[in-house]
């Protein structure tokens, strides 16, 4: 936890703007694996960490905006909770740490939010468990909780989480620091690709290091010789020299920041003609962004940059064609870039999802695209100093989809699918750094991890 104060800011900054109205922030519960008492790892509700900063499953916490009374809501431990998981800090010490001054337990809070005569803030829950208490709590049909949520305390919400705090950037600059060493570690040891490797050994390495650091991954490791299935999680392939691999992963510290960072890697250590022709392309594609990202820039125009570049590379392959303008302009790209540039992170890797991508990355004058490709980026608006966005372009060669838009005829002016149609075993090629937006450019943040094809070639080691 950060000091008291800082949560107590955030909550006061929270009551100002919302000016009215009882805010609910119900924090996470144990979620069973298959027994009450087999739990699947434990993780707060980052809204609920980014307000009252508490981690620690049960509790509730209720911010009247009007009066800025202020309660904790839960259960102390029992001596049966001693002894099978040691003896846990009272709510009083808590609540105290978050800077709250009321504590209630936990079977008073349905007759204190049911007694409350005015409008009361809350955001629609992605656990089930939470659904539940919520519609008992407001007599709502958990059907109906979407579209009851409170878009007031979305947008003043989100509107404070999009801009780190120092104390967060230097929490993100550490799990970003973790996430770069975890990838120099991680690339060696895959990238020798013996044969009795398997992408569940890269996943175990990933692992170790995240225990070992005492912290766990901020998602579910992406690794994968088939990295034209961007979430593909199966770990079943065998690790072949030649192919390319495609690792996706972070960590994710004590205080629940994440990093989030991508390499694609030749194993055996060298990549073919073939595979640094495309590769080189994405490189140039993330510099781009790099080189471009300030305060004031539209995210959707850099992700129309980063289309720009991979389009030009392409073209220079022969397999696109034509005006570079008009293909991004009518989204042909999306064949081999169909997934949006990146994503805001922070306590969430995908921060702030669960409020709604739309809610949060659009607003009335920018709306989300309705073209294929486009369509799936997360973050559309202006970029501000002190954001943190990941920068991910990538180029993927899928099978399915390239026949498809063959069979349909599909921008035949601006692809060459005779020569597309070759690259059917390629995979696919992801490079994705974390970005802190500055006063006047960016950041890349983390510890330098090979990305050039000359840096990953001569990082590998090759036995």
């Amino acid at each position: 936890m950060f000091n008291s104060e800082v949560y107590k800011a955030r909550r006061s900054k929270l009551a100002h703007e919302l000016k009215s109205g009882l805010v609910l922030f119900p924090g996470n519960s144990e979620l069973p694996f298959n027994y009450s008492s087999n739990s699947f790892p434990f993780r707060q509700d980052s809204t609920f960490l980014y307000f009252i900063g508490i981690d620690t499953p049960g509790l509730f916490a209720v911010l009247d905006c009007e009066s800025g009374n202020e309660y904790l809501f839960g259960n102390e431990a029992g001596i049966d909770d001693v002894i099978w998981t040691g003896q846990q800090p009272g709510l009083e010490e808590m609540a105290s740490a978050s800077g709250i001054s009321n504590v209630k337990p936990l079977n008073g809070l349905q007759e204190f939010v049911k007694g409350y005569k005015g409008k009361i803030h809350f955001i629609n829950p992605y656990s089930d468990g939470v659904k539940v208490l919520l519609s008992s709590l407001l007599d709502i049909p958990v059907a109906q909780l979407k579209e009851k949520q409170s878009l007031e305390l979305i947008k003043a919400a989100a509107g404070m989480r999009k801009i780190k705090e120092d104390i967060e950037i230097q929490e993100i600059e550490k799990a970003v620091d973790l996430t770069s060493e975890m990838h120099n570690i991680v690339m060696k040891y895959a990238g020798a690709a013996e044969e009795y490797f398997s992408e569940r050994d890269v996943v175990g390495k990933i692992y170790d290091y995240a225990l070992s650091k005492g912290y766990f991954t901020s998602f579910q490791p992406i690794v994968t010789v088939h990295g034209e299935i961007f979430h593909n999680c199966g770990y079943k392939e065998n690790l072949k020299r030649g192919r390319l691999l495609l690792i996706d992963a972070g960590i994710e510290t004590s205080s629940h920041y994440c990093g989030d960072m991508t390499r694609t890697i030749p194993l055996g250590g060298r990549f073919s003609k073939r595979q640094k022709d495309i590769y080189d392309i994405v490189v140039k594609a993330n510099w781009g962004i790099v080189d471009s990202a300030k305060p004031g820039v539209l995210w959707s125009e850099l992700h129309k940059r980063a289309a720009r570049i991979i389009t030009s590379g392409l073209k220079d392959l022969d397999i696109m064609k034509g005006d570079t303008d008009e293909i991004v302009e009518n989204g042909a790209y999306a064949l081999f870039f169909p997934h949006g540039l990146g994503h805001l992170m922070g306590l969430d890797v995908h921060d702030m999802e669960n409020y709604g991508e739309d809610n949060v990355g659009y607003d009335e004058k920018i709306k989300r695209s309705e073209i294929f490709g486009p369509s799936y980026l997360r973050y559309g608006l202006e970029i501000k100093e002190n954001m943190v966005l990941t920068d991910e372009p990538g180029i993927y060669f899928i099978p399915q989809l390239i026949e498809l838009w063959k069979k349909e005829n599909k921008f035949k002016d601006f692809i060459n699918y005779d020569k597309a149609l070759k690259y059917k075993d390629f995979g696919g090629v992801r490079i994705e750094d974390d970005l802190l937006i500055t006063a006047d450019g960016c950041k890349v943040l983390g510890k330098p991890v090979a990305k050039t094809g000359k840096e990953v070639e001569s990082e590998i080691i090759v036995r």
